[in-house]
């Protein structure tokens, strides 16, 4: 039997956006895993890799609470291509090895990777049937660990091979070439765009306070505060944290990529319940208690612990950490004012990325005063846990916006 058009469109906007948001988490995710060849030739304290996490999450804050405009103005697919086009760049200026650029590549490509989650979440907004939003967002986010899949196994090949410069000039050529791919797909998924939209620096406000009032909107910005925090935590320093227990950067390259593979069921599996026998709320809130555990388990590890111990109590952070986006972005979707998905996904991302400044910043301090890493990921579990012990109290009942999400015709 033929497919219909609109399982088409759907069909063709969640393999464009995934593969978008793969290219977008592949290059956002390199610095990281070469991160201790970086440290190393340049001879920088790893604490400092911190500052660099926490610079690229306050530039990611920006674009992702003034992208809203754009998305309308612009095309949420043509944004898609900006996000990739300017992680390129900062893929290349990181390349040079230059503090003054690693500053310029934490913007631009912090920031630029930024927009990708807000763009791709207003175009599958326009062809997702409702109930089934969880788990089609979060298909679309398993391209996330997907990417750091793909970052841990290949970076440290091509870092081996080539010197961790070329692997960053090599990634960023791949995002601008998959961002020409995009091209022929613009005139079908950008045709809601409205050319006269106005872009005004108010516009940042507006997002603000559109997930700010009070509401299951707020609540889900706090969440993404403590999970996107985490994240970001476990993907900047888990490597160096491995390879400083005496692994070798091969290796914790591939007990990362282990631990990111458990995150692509583990997503999925989140929206499918999500989308069926579990509230969303109900699945955010075991996530965050999962989470939390998990972070507080491997702060407790040393150098004399397993690796097979270590390893599986990432895994536990990473089917918690690294796969809860899928349900809260479809929540955001849903709750958000009609037309106007990208600006609220947006918005609460934007917490999402205070969280991912203020907390690498945090391990950082925790690092640099004990020389531990334990005390980095305790202190970056409690946020979690306390959206946890928050969400187990039922929210306020709250209908769906009429027309958060159309069928295509």
């Amino acid at each position: 039997m033929a497919l219909g058009r609109p399982l088409k469109l759907l069909l063709l906007a969640l393999g464009a956006m995934f593969a978008q948001q793969s290219f977008a988490s592949l290059g956002r995710g390199l610095p990281a895993v070469v991160a201790p060849e970086v440290i190393a030739d340049l001879a920088l304290d790893p604490a400092w890799f911190g500052t660099y996490v926490s610079l690229a999450a306050l530039a990611s804050l920006g674009f992702q609470l003034g992208c809203g405009s754009f998305i309308l103005r612009d095309g949420a697919l043509r944004m898609s291509q900006w996000a990739l086009a300017m992680l390129a760049i900062g893929l290349a200026a990181a390349a040079s090895g230059w503090i003054a650029l690693f500053i310029l590549s934490a913007i631009i490509g912090g920031g630029g990777a930024a927009v990708s989650t807000p763009a791709s979440s207003h175009l599958l907004g326009r062809y997702s049937p409702a109930r089934y939003a969880p788990l089609v967002f979060s298909l679309k986010q398993t391209a996330v660990p997907a990417g750091l899949l793909l970052a841990g196994l290949l970076g440290p090949a091509l870092a081996h091979a080539y010197g961790w410069r070329a692997t960053l000039v090599i990634a960023g050529l791949a995002c601008l070439g998959f961002a020409l791919v995009l091209q022929p797909l613009r005139r079908e998924f950008d045709s809601d765009r409205i050319p006269t939209q106005p872009v005004r620096l108010s516009d940042f406000w507006t997002t603000l306070r559109s997930v700010t009032g009070p509401g299951e909107l707020r609540t889900l910005s706090m969440a993404c505060f403590a999970f996107n925090g985490l994240q970001t935590v476990f993907t900047a320093y888990f490597i160096i944290f491995l390879v400083e227990l005496g692994q070798d950067l091969a290796a914790a390259g591939a007990l990362f990529s282990l631990a990111m593979v458990v995150a692509v069921p583990g997503r999925i599996l989140w929206g499918w319940l999500g989308s069926t026998v579990v509230a969303p709320r109900a699945v955010m809130c075991g996530l965050a208690l999962g989470m939390a555990a998990s972070a507080a388990l491997l702060g407790l590890f040393g150098a004399d612990w397993p690796l097979a111990l270590v390893g599986l109590t990432a895994i536990g952070l990473s089917a918690t950490a690294m796969s809860w986006h899928g349900v809260l972005l479809a929540e955001a979707a849903r709750l958000a004012p009609p037309g106007r998905r990208g600006t609220a996904t947006g918005g609460v991302l934007s917490f999402g990325q205070v969280g991912a400044f203020l907390l690498p910043l945090a391990y950082a301090l925790c690092l640099s005063l004990t020389g531990s890493h334990g005390w980095g990921f305790l202190v970056s579990g409690l946020p979690a846990l306390l959206v946890g012990l928050a969400l187990l109290r039922p929210g306020r009942p709250q209908p769906d916006p009429p027309l958060a999400y159309s069928t295509a015709s």
